[in-house]
C-alpha cells in the first residue's frame, strides 16, 4: 500500500484504495455473508420471522447429502466441469502453440480475429446457435446423413451438447493465457533440442508445458470455475439425464420458492470449487500471484 501512494500520490491512492474495498466488502464479501445466514437458517414464513423457529440450523447441508437424486447430480457436475477443462485444454493447447510459435504476422491476426469475433454476442445467443446446429433436423445431421455417416438422424442434445457448447463457450479463456505463457519461450530452446534429437513429444513434455504451466493453470482454473457455475449451456442443451448442479439451486430459488436452501447448496458448490481451484495450483506448482499475472 505504501507503495501505491508513492506512485500515485496520497490523494488518487486513497481513492484507489476506497474504491478497491468497496467492491471486496459490497460486492463480494456482503453477497457472501449474507448467503450464509440464509443457509443457516430454516425457510419460514414472514410472520414466522424472528420466532421461537427462527434459528440456526444445518439442515439445508445434511438435505443436499441426503438426497440421493441432488448428491448424484452436485458431483457430477464436478466431474463433468472437470471434463470441459481437460477438453477445452486439449482443443486449444495446439492452437495456442501454432498460434505463438509457428504462426506469423498476418496469420495470426486472422485467426485471433476469427475466435474474437463470436464472442462478440453473448453466451444465450451463442448457445441457442449449438441448439440449431445439434438440432434433430439441424444442420449436423442432415451433413451427417448426406455424407453417409448416419443412417437417421441422431439427438445430441444431452451430455455431448452440454461438453460442445461449453467447451466452444470457454474456448478463449483457456487459449489466451496458454498463448501468453507460450509467447514469451525462447524458440531457441526449442530449436536446440530438436538439434539435439528430441521429438516433438518430449519438447511439448519437457519444455514449452512446463514453461506454460502458469498459463495452463490459469485457463485450467477459469474454464473449471466457469464450467461448474454455468446454467445457460445445460439448460438449453442438455437433457433430464444431464442436468446440471446449477440447474438445482435456480429450481431452489425461483421455482421452489426456498433460498435458504438454495443459499446451502451454492456454498456448497462455491466451497468444492475453490477446493478443487486449491488443488490444481498445487499440482502445477503455482500460486495465485502467477496466476494473476
Amino acid at each position: 500500500m505504501h507503495s501505491l501512494f508513492q506512485r500515485f500520490g496520497p490523494g488518487l491512492g486513497s481513492a484507489i484504495v476506497i474504491c478497491v474495498a468497496v467492491w471486496l466488502l459490497g460486492m463480494v464479501l456482503a453477497p457472501n455473508l449474507m448467503m450464509l445466514d440464509f443457509s443457516l437458517r430454516p425457510n419460514l414464513t414472514p410472520a414466522q420471522v424472528g420466532g421461537p423457529e427462527d434459528g440456526y440450523t444445518l439442515s439445508h447441508f445434511a438435505a443436499l447429502f441426503s438426497d440421493p437424486v441432488h448428491r448424484a447430480i452436485f458431483f457430477k457436475t464436478i466431474w463433468a466441469s472437470a471434463l470441459v477443462m481437460a477438453t477445452t485444454f486439449v482443443v486449444t493447447y495446439p492452437i495456442a502453440f501454432w498460434l505463438a510459435k509457428v504462426a506469423k504476422g498476418k496469420a495470426v491476426a486472422l485467426v485471433t480475429v476469427a475466435l474474437i469475433i463470436p464472442f462478440w454476442i453473448n453466451e444465450v445467443l451463442r448457445t441457442l446457435a449449438w441448439y440449431i446446429l445439434l438440432a434433430f433436423n439441424g444442420p449436423l445431421n442432415a451433413a451427417l446423413l448426406w455424407l453417409g455417416v448416419l443412417d437417421a438422424p441422431l439427438r445430441w442434445f444431452g451430455d455431448f451438447g452440454v461438453l460442445a457448447g461449453m467447451v466452444y463457450a470457454y474456448i478463449l479463456f483457456m487459449l489466451f493465457p496458454i498463448f501468453n505463457s507460450i509467447s514469451t519461450l525462447d524458440s531457441a530452446q526449442i530449436e536446440a533440442a530438436r538439434n539435439l534429437g528430441a521429438s516433438t513429444v518430449q519438447i511439448h513434455r519437457r519444455i514449452v508445458i512446463p514453461h506454460a504451466k502458469a498459463g495452463i493453470a490459469t485457463g485450467c482454473v477459469f474454464t473449471f470455475m466457469l464450467a461448474a457455475g454455468s446454467y445457460v449451456a445445460p439448460a438449453l442443451l442438455g437433457a433430464p439425464g444431464s442436468r446440471w448442479f446449477t440447474q438445482i439451486i435456480y429450481n431452489w430459488f425461483f421455482e421452489g420458492g426456498n433460498w435458504n436452501r438454495g443459499a446451502a447448496y451454492a456454498l456448497v458448490l462455491l466451497a468444492l470449487c475453490m477446493a478443487v481451484v486449491m488443488a490444481a495450483l498445487k499440482i502445477f506448482r503455482v500460486n495465485l500471484a502467477d496466476v494473476a499475472k
